[in-house]
């Protein structure tokens, strides 16, 4: 199994990116809360990886940290929920977010996750109560999920690749195309790059 990856970041497309490795580059999709902590393209990035073997694919899934990708596999042993909406929820809310809203039953911010249901949100809220038993353990070591929030701010919406490769990653995470164009319109800002604007209307849809 491929469970860490150093080498340079090539490209930068939320929420994949491509990373050469001695040569090989690796195509890598991440929740967009990893993503933010990433370094500027054609420098040197480390991300933990998780691999997944399917009959029609092989895909990797990466991670800012190790937290992150130990809550993704946990949610992903949940009936119901596969890497697209784990990486979904990742996206949503930070791991210490999503901890907070099941120890506090918080069913109101799950379901607004795309892709999550009243039901699956509830399903979600019994598993992983249990689950995350031991979280406050593994929370306490060193990582690097905290990331910078940026305020929300409204603009007018004009056609932009920044705009644009924000849509597509709203979209690619669940969202509706008109979900995504109205959540870019109230927060882009000119000079704002993509993952900015992507944060932040992913924080204004929770």
């Amino acid at each position: 199994m491929i469970g860490r990856l150093r080498g340079c970041l090539v490209e930068k497309s939320p929420p994949e990116i491509l990373i050469e490795c001695a040569g090989v580059g690796y195509e890598v999709t991440l929740p967009m809360t990893s993503f933010y902590a990433l370094p500027e393209t054609n420098e040197e990035a480390i991300i933990f990886t998780h691999f997944v073997v399917r009959e029609d694919a092989q895909l990797l899934y990466g991670f800012a940290n190790k937290i992150e990708r130990k809550l993704f596999r946990l949610l992903i042993k949940v009936n119901g929920v596969g890497p697209k909406l784990a990486l979904a929820i990742l996206s949503a809310m930070s791991a210490d977010q999503f901890v907070s809203c099941v120890v506090h039953d918080n069913l109101a911010t799950m379901v607004k996750i795309p892709g999550v249901g009243k039901k699956t949100a509830e399903r979600l809220l019994i598993e992983m109560r249990d689950r995350l038993k031991d979280w406050q353990a593994s929370s306490s070591t060193p990582a690097t999920d905290a990331m910078p929030v940026s305020s929300l701010i409204e603009n007018t919406f004009v056609v932009s690749p920044v705009k644009g490769d924000a849509i597509n990653a709203l979209v690619s995470l669940g969202y509706t195309q008109s979900q995504a164009d109205k959540a870019v319109k109230a927060v882009y800002k000119d000079g704002s790059r993509s993952e900015d604007v992507i944060r932040d209307a992913l924080k204004a849809m929770i």
